[in-house]
């Protein structure tokens, strides 16, 4: 099983308890200023989602969005996701890295706490599929997780591409090694090089946020 398919099985068992990870107290703070900012960023936008899971993120977003898309690439989130999300909302079961043309055209699109499992070398490959599914100058926002020892799941092993990869336990007590990295600003800016532009980086405690555009004509 590769690691892709490794991670894809864990989140297809973990999608009953995923939503635990909302509810971590020294984290509540900054959920809030989270929730409140992520709207105001697709107001009547043609929204496609990447790993949106459980749809957590999605319920703030699709009251203001024209339109929101959401894709993963396992179907027992989305289950999940189909009761919370309200408004113009499709759910697609859809590899990250090969995302269907038929989805058709977005000038937005969000991805929460997905691209610290994408591999370092698969980085620009994920994000030129994604741009491929974009208007220009379109809003292009990720968000995910900064390492916080005591919050955040200990690092267990690095390998020699300096991807980072935690072992996770499920309430069944099953336990599985997952690829979780936490990249830097620098790292996200020579990301997008040439394929992005305006970047903007924010962080609270617990979280990164950021923020660029799709070049333009």
């Amino acid at each position: 099983m590769s690691a892709v398919e490794a991670m894809q099985a864990y989140y297809a068992q973990r999608a009953p308890e995923y939503d635990a990870v909302y509810l971590k107290p020294e984290r509540q703070a900054n959920l809030r200023q989270l929730e409140a900012w992520l709207p105001t960023q697709f107001a009547r936008r043609n929204v496609l989602e990447i790993a949106a899971g459980t749809g957590y993120w999605s319920q703030f977003i699709a009251p203001v969005a024209a339109s929101i898309t959401l894709t993963d690439a396992n179907l027992e989130p989305l289950a999940i996701a189909r009761d919370r999300v309200q408004g113009r909302a499709v759910f697609v079961q859809a590899d990250a890295y090969a995302l269907p043309a038929e989805l058709g055209g977005f000038n937005a699109a969000f991805a929460g706490f997905w691209l610290s499992h994408v591999p370092v070398s698969r980085r620009r490959e994920f994000l030129q599929g994604l741009h491929a599914l974009l208007a220009p100058e379109s809003v292009v926002v990720l968000m995910d997780n900064r390492y916080v020892a005591g919050s955040s799941t200990p690092i267990s092993e690095r390998d020699a591409e300096g991807n980072t990869w935690q072992l996770r336990p499920l309430e069944d007590g099953s336990q599985f090694r997952v690829l979780k990295n936490f990249p830097r600003e620098a790292e996200l800016q020579a990301m997008i090089e040439g394929l992005g532009e305006a970047g903007v980086y924010r962080e609270t405690e617990y979280f990164w946020t950021f923020q660029y555009l799709t070049p333009g004509i």
